[in-house]
C-alpha cells in the first residue's frame, strides 16, 4: 500500500475499516486503486446499469427468456447479472435491494428476496457472495427474519435510528446501513451539515456511536453475533474518515466521495481524530472508547424536543406483531420517520423507471 508518508485517505480508512462501492459500473470498479470488499447498490444505480448501452442487448435477450414471467422477474435477473459483472472485481458480497414499494408488506419483500436468491444461485454466485438489503420497517423485518433462519444474508437499510438498529439484530441480520446523511442532502446542499469534525460534529455521528455500543453490549451479554455495521451516505470524505474513527466495520461509499478520497494525501496531524486499525472482531475486539467521542453516548441531536435523555431499549421486542412496536417507535421520532418515508420514495422513483425500461423491452420484442 506504499509508506506511511505517502498514503491517500482511503488507503489510510482501508486500514481502518473495510472500503466498499457504492456503484455497479464495472469500469469503474476495475480501475479503483484498491480492490473494494462489497458492492453495494439501490434502485437508483441499478436503473442507471439498466439503461446502460452497454447492457441494452442482455436486457433485450433476458425479456425474451422471461416474456411470460412479468416484469419483477426481468429486473431480478437483470440486477443479478449486472453484480455478476462485478463479483471477480471485489473480495466480498454483492448487495441488492428489495422493492422498496413494497417495504410495509412482509410477504412481498420475502417473495423478491427469495427470487434474488434463485437468480444468484442459477448465475453461480452462492450465499457467501452476495446479500440481500431489505428496508428497515417493521413489516420487511420480520421477512428478514425469516429469510435469515432460511440462510439467506440480509442488510437493514434506510436506517435512521436505534429502534431500527435493535430491531435488525432481533432479526439476524447480517448488516446494517445508517444513513449519515438524509437522501435528499445528496441533491440539496443547504440540508447538509458540512461540519469541521464530522465525527463529533454531525448530528447523526450520536446515533450512530449509540449503535455500535449498543451491539458491542448486546454481543458481551448474548455472545450472538450481531449486525455489522456498513456506514453510508456520505457527502464529504472527511464523514467517510469518520466512519472509521467510529468504529464501524465498512463503509460504502459513492464513486464521487471515493475519488475524493484517493487523491487526498494522508497527514494524522491535520486530522481532528484518528482511528485505529480494524479489529479482528468489531464487537469482540473493540478498543476503548476515545476521550473526544464520549459525549456521544448521551446526545441526540436529533431527537425530538420531549426527548427524556433514554435511549432505546433492547428489552423491547421491535418484531413481534408485524413489527408493532418498531412502528410505534419510528412513529415517535420525527427524524426517522420523515426521512425514511423519503427514501422510500426516492428509491421507488427508481424502481418505477426500471419498470418502464423493462416494459418498454418487452415492448420491443
Amino acid at each position: 500500500m506504499g509508506s506511511t508518508d505517502a498514503q491517500t485517505w482511503l488507503e489510510k480508512l482501508e486500514e481502518q475499516l473495510n472500503v466498499d462501492v457504492d456503484w455497479m459500473d464495472p469500469e469503474y470498479i476495475k480501475n479503483m486503486p484498491i480492490k473494494p470488499h462489497d458492492q453495494t447498490s439501490n434502485q437508483l444505480w441499478v436503473d442507471i446499469e439498466l439503461g446502460s448501452p452497454s447492457n441494452a442487448d442482455l436486457l433485450a435477450q433476458t425479456a425474451r427468456e422471461l416474456k411470460d414471467k412479468g416484469w419483477l422477474a426481468i429486473y431480478t435477473r437483470m440486477a443479478v447479472l449486472m453484480c455478476k459483472k462485478n463479483i471477480d472485481l471485489i473480495q466480498g458480497r454483492v448487495l441488492l435491494q428489495t422493492l422498496p414499494s413494497k417495504a410495509y408488506d412482509t410477504q412481498a419483500t420475502l417473495e423478491h428476496a427469495r427470487l434474488y436468491d434463485a437468480e444468484f444461485a442459477r448465475a453461480g454466485i452462492g450465499r457467501d457472495r452476495y446479500c440481500i438489503k431489505i428496508p428497515s420497517t417493521g413489516a420487511a423485518l420480520n421477512a428478514a427474519k425469516i429469510l435469515g433462519a432460511e440462510g439467506i444474508p440480509t442488510l437493514g437499510t434506510a436506517l435512521f435510528g436505534l429502534p431500527q438498529a435493535i430491531a435488525c439484530s432481533q432479526a439476524g441480520m447480517l448488516y446494517i446501513s445508517p444513513y449519515f446523511n438524509e437522501t435528499r442532502a445528496h441533491d440539496d446542499l443547504s440540508l447538509w451539515p458540512d461540519v469541521e469534525d464530522p465525527a463529533t460534529q454531525h448530528p447523526m455521528s450520536a446515533r450512530v456511536f449509540q449503535i455500535l455500543e449498543t451491539y458491542r453490549r448486546l454481543y458481551k451479554e448474548t455472545g450472538r453475533e450481531q449486525p455489522l455495521l456498513k456506514n453510508a451516505s456520505f457527502i464529504s470524505a472527511k464523514e467517510a474518515m469518520a466512519a472509521g474513527e467510529l468504529g464501524c466495520h465498512s463503509a460504502t461509499i459513492s464513486h464521487t466521495v471515493l475519488n475524493e478520497l484517493a487523491k487526498l494525501q494522508y497527514d494524522g496531524k491535520k486530522q481532528p481524530g484518528e482511528g485505529v486499525p480494524k479489529p479482528v472482531h468489531v464487537y469482540r475486539d473493540a478498543g476503548p472508547t476515545p476521550e473526544r467521542l464520549r459525549k456521544l453516548a448521551k446526545i441526540d441531536p436529533l431527537a425530538a424536543a420531549k426527548w427524556d435523555g433514554k435511549l432505546a431499549s433492547t428489552d423491547t421486542d421491535y418484531l413481534v406483531n408485524g413489527g408493532a412496536e418498531l412502528t410505534k417507535a419510528i412513529e415517535a421520532d420525527p427524524i426517522s420517520k420523515e426521512r425514511l418515508a423519503i427514501a422510500l420514495e426516492l428509491f421507488t422513483g427508481g424502481e418505477n423507471r426500471s419498470k418502464e425500461k423493462v416494459e418498454k423491452a418487452l415492448a420491443a420484442l
